[in-house]
């Protein structure tokens, strides 16, 4: 999982967040001037201590838990072989922890956090130069590098960009699955891809729980598309040549001389065939021919 983007991009923030912390800055100022007062105290989401102000909450958050979590990663960047390891696995849960409780009460230093969000969900974030198209150009070629060594059978894009229809293009030509996450409903991307979703079904779970059934309807087109049968003339001419074809003569042909060969010991003198004969003169007839 990889992310390109430029540094503009990396260090900006939306204006919708910019409005929202002027509104939090103004709730936290009215709640230490006791003009706000909550029905709930703060609660520190990693001891547990209760704060009546959420300005007591930061400066206790601050002064504790950041100058813990600052030894811990010390700790860890030091350590070499073993001793790294046990560490990480010591410190595991609870950098977890303060990480969560981090994200809701303190402002990221850089942007809205949008690097650390990234890099926490796993993704390998890349900073490209500050030109026209050059985050697209950067993770077009890396998608393509990725299906030139077949790495992978399944792309997921999360964009609306239109430019890099070619490369979904590309990638459904060799035969891999493609899924696309944006908002733009009517857009290039969505109506080539084998699936798409919305940032609203993200947050709503729906994405999550239709991604199961979207890959068991893959396995069973792709079954399916193995087992179909198709029918190619000349590839059938070179696998098999033309030269050991033997036209036979039809078994319809023969079927009048055949019918005049059957002897006549076994023609029936009985009469029509739809009439029946009773007990009686089936054994008068069988006396007769003795």
């Amino acid at each position: 999982m990889v992310a390109y983007a430029n540094s503009h991009t990396f260090t900006s923030v939306p204006h919708a967040v910019r409005q929202w912390r002027k509104e939090k800055e103004l709730y936290n100022r009215l709640e230490s001037k006791g003009v706000i007062k909550r029905n709930e105290p703060h609660v520190c989401r990693v001891c547990g201590r209760k704060f009546y102000t959420n300005e007591k909450l930061v400066n206790h958050f601050k002064q504790l838990h950041e100058s813990e979590q600052m030894k811990r990663v010390n700790q860890i960047a030091s350590a070499k072989g073993n001793r790294r390891v046990k560490l990480v696995a010591k410190y595991s849960m609870k950098m977890e922890k303060y990480k969560k409780a981090a994200r809701d009460i303190l402002t990221p230093r850089v942007a809205y956090g949008l690097v650390d969000e990234l890099k926490r969900a796993g993704f390998l974030v890349q900073s490209v130069l500050d030109k026209p198209e050059a985050a697209d150009h950067a993770l077009e070629s890396h998608m393509v590098d990725m299906m030139d060594h077949r790495w992978v059978e399944c792309i997921v894009l999360v964009s609306d960009d239109y430019d890099f229809a070619n490369v979904i293009r590309e990638a459904k030509l060799r035969c891999l699955k493609t899924v696309v996450i944006g908002d733009n409903n009517d857009g290039v991307l969505k109506r080539i891809v084998d699936t798409s979703f919305s940032w609203e079904e993200i947050l709503m779970g729906k994405a999550r729980k239709e991604a199961v059934s979207v890959v068991e309807n893959w396995k069973d087109h792709d079954i399916l598309k193995r087992l179909e049968w198709k029918y190619n003339p000349e590839v059938d001419k070179r696998k098999y040549g033309t030269a050991d074809v033997v036209i036979e003569e039809s078994e319809d042909d023969n079927i009048e001389g055949v019918c005049d060969d059957v002897d006549d010991d076994y023609k029936d003198d009985g009469g029509s065939w739809w009439e029946l004969d009773s007990n009686e003169n089936v054994t008068n007839e069988q006396a007769r021919k003795s």
